[in-house]
């Protein structure tokens, strides 16, 4: 299980990503990834979403991977 988080703009763009096999850095990063987004980052629609994927080939390429 691969745990992939996501910042994402308004337009559906992912703005920044990291990927995990740790599911506690994962939650760790997706608070964190809340946290940073301002409250007019929210309000314009950007959202911090973590999902889990099955393989690497899942991951959007643009991402960080963690081991």
């Amino acid at each position: 299980m691969i745990w992939v988080n996501e910042q994402i703009d308004p337009s559906g763009l992912v703005y920044s990503c990291i990927a995990t096999c740790n599911q506690e850095e994962a939650q760790d990063c997706h608070q964190s990834f809340q946290q940073n987004l301002t409250a007019e980052q929210k309000s314009a629609g950007w959202v911090a979403r973590l999902r889990k994927v099955n393989s690497w080939d899942e991951v959007p390429v643009n991402s960080l991977k963690l081991n």
